[in-house]
């Protein structure tokens, strides 16, 4: 059985990552397994532990850190976040393409530790509309915002170390298009 693809799709924070993994995640064709993170942070309305991500004490993921049972981990807003090594292997074992939903932190030491994985960057038509889709959400505070916006624009300067960038203009359409750079390195 061929070892499955290692996907990373990342972007800034807002950027409409998890609305496009909707439209195309559940398409058999491309034998997609998300993997699900681990974080400190509190689940948001809607959010089920074991299903959006695994919640978790500082305590035990900074126990995790010192097992190095991550692929990657950042620390984003006063949070922790990470992808389990061992989950992301087990389903690459079984064939299935591995899609990472991460930060760009993440994202960069994954880059470092699998270089060949699939990078794509998501990119927002505009840091107005970041802006918006962010406040949107209505979830954090104004100083968190804040915070979220002034990495974003550092982050998006990092755009060039990726194999593929995607402007999120249209979800539908940034979902159609990541779903076939992944067909096309499925056929590699």
């Amino acid at each position: 059985m061929k070892k499955g693809l290692l996907i990373i799709m990342s972007g800034p924070s807002g950027v409409g990552k998890g609305t496009i993994r909707d439209l195309f995640i559940d398409d058999e064709s491309l034998k997609l397994a998300f993997s699900i993170s681990m974080t400190t942070r509190k689940p948001r309305n809607g959010e089920i532990d074991g299903v959006h991500y695994y919640f978790a004490t500082k305590e035990q993921f900074e126990k995790n850190i010192a097992e190095n049972k991550f692929l990657e981990h950042a620390e984003f807003v006063g949070n922790y976040y990470g992808t389990l090594y061992d989950e992301v292997e087990r389903l690459r074992n079984s064939g299935k393409n591995v899609l990472l939903e991460i930060e760009i932190e993440g994202a960069k030491q994954v880059m470092e530790k699998c270089p060949d994985a699939l990078s794509i960057f998501i990119l927002p038509p505009s840091l107005e509309e970041l802006e918006r889709r962010i406040r949107s959400r209505q979830s954090e505070d104004e100083e968190t915002i804040n915070l979220r916006l002034l990495k974003a624009q550092k982050e998006m300067n990092l755009v060039l170390h990726y194999k593929y960038a995607v402007c999120n203009n249209h979800p539908k359409l940034a979902a159609d298009i990541v779903a076939l750079i992944i067909k096309r390195h499925m056929e590699e």
